[in-house]
């Protein structure tokens, strides 16, 4: 589903999207090379916060202990110099990010003054919006919490991308065919044939799933854009994209 091509990279290079890729600004930040790394960083923070609170109350955190930790620990990224043990060479920013929020929570000292400045304003603003109503509907039987941070990294990817392709869509005046055909860009059975979207949308069936290609086609190519981010280098787009799948092969 996720699977890529050259020409894809070939695409994204001349376009120059990977040249500012979050991740490889923030590192470049933490040589002291690169003015936007906080607010790359933010934006990546902002993203990726739910699966920190999905790691924490699966080990057993209360919500308010969740809520308090994540805020406080995405306060502790930007206010502190930890770009500075970053390793490039990790690639990753799933991986650096579990890591440092493991690290955090066990100290004690660091929880203590996390818990105390998490009582005033904060730095960066989460929609905490029925978030313990979503992390009660995770699977029952996933018990590990890197397995669950995993599979919430995994999903925001594609669900952001999803997202974009919506937003394209209606800035391109194709909502109603995004509505009525976005059950198919996943590659999943929709809940209706494709002569019935057909004449939905008043289209021959041809013409409906000649859609369903384009949108398929854009949807990867977001995916591709959306690992990119998160990576050190080109490179590694392609092992994230595995890493991808195999986390949805093996989901409850």
């Amino acid at each position: 589903m996720l699977s890529g091509s050259h020409a894809v990279d070939d695409a994204a290079r001349k376009a120059g999207w990977f040249a500012t890729t979050h991740w490889s600004v923030v590192l470049a930040a933490g040589q002291g090379a690169e003015p936007r790394a906080a607010e790359a960083l933010e934006e990546l923070c902002q993203a990726y916060w739910y699966p920190l609170y999905a790691f924490l109350r699966r080990q057993g955190h209360s919500v308010e202990d969740a809520q308090d930790l994540v805020q406080a620990f995405l306060c502790h990224l930007l206010e502190r110099g930890i770009l500075q043990v970053a390793d490039p060479r990790r690639g990753r920013f799933r991986s650096f990010l579990l890591g440092t929020l493991k690290h955090f929570v066990s100290d004690e000292t660091k929880k203590l003054e996390a818990q105390k400045r998490g009582g005033g304003q904060p730095l960066i603003s989460l929609n905490w919006a029925d978030v313990e109503g979503r992390f009660q509907q995770e699977p029952a039987d996933e018990a590990s919490p890197d397995r669950l941070f995993e599979r919430r990294w995994a999903t925001t990817v594609l669900d952001r991308a999803l997202d974009r392709l919506q937003t394209e869509c209606v800035a391109g005046k194709r909502q109603d065919q995004f509505e009525q055909l976005q059950d198919f860009i996943t590659g999943e059975k929709g809940p209706v044939s494709y002569a019935e979207a057909a004449a939905r949308l008043g289209i021959s069936l041809s013409a409906v799933k000649s859609a369903i290609l384009r949108l398929r086609r854009r949807y990867h190519e977001i995916v591709r854009e959306e690992v990119s981010q998160t990576v050190s280098s080109l490179g590694e787009v392609e092992d994230e994209l595995r890493y991808l799948l195999h986390v949805f092969s093996r989901q409850p």
